[in-house]
């Protein structure tokens, strides 16, 4: 095997599991996870996650937890106390929101 070939095949190994890692990160919410966070008196507010950190709802294309593709997107909601979400203000000035924006 020539040393190109060694290389081609390492960074190709490399990028399938790296690949690999993030779709099994992406997961979408559990019933027993969403069950604990509605019991802890949290609720789902869009527009708050930071870039990968959403806790789902991300929009096409994406599957769930950890998809966001941008700061504050606004198909994607994250768990918050509850009664706090509408008062997070947003650095562009908004607010979170209970429904996607």
């Amino acid at each position: 095997m020539t040393v190109k070939k060694f290389v081609s095949s390492a960074v190709l190994a490399g990028a399938l599991t790296s690949a690999m890692a993030s779709m099994a990160g992406a997961a979408p919410l559990t019933k027993a996870e969403e069950s604990a966070a509605v019991a802890a008196h949290k609720e789902k507010c869009f527009g708050v996650a930071l870039k990968g950190q959403n806790d789902c709802a991300a929009g096409p294309g994406t599957t769930c937890q950890g998809t966001s593709t941008v700061d504050f997107q606004g198909n994607a909601w994250k768990f918050v106390q509850g009664g706090t979400c509408t008062s997070i203000v947003l650095p562009n000035g908004q607010h979170g929101s209970l429904k996607a924006i």
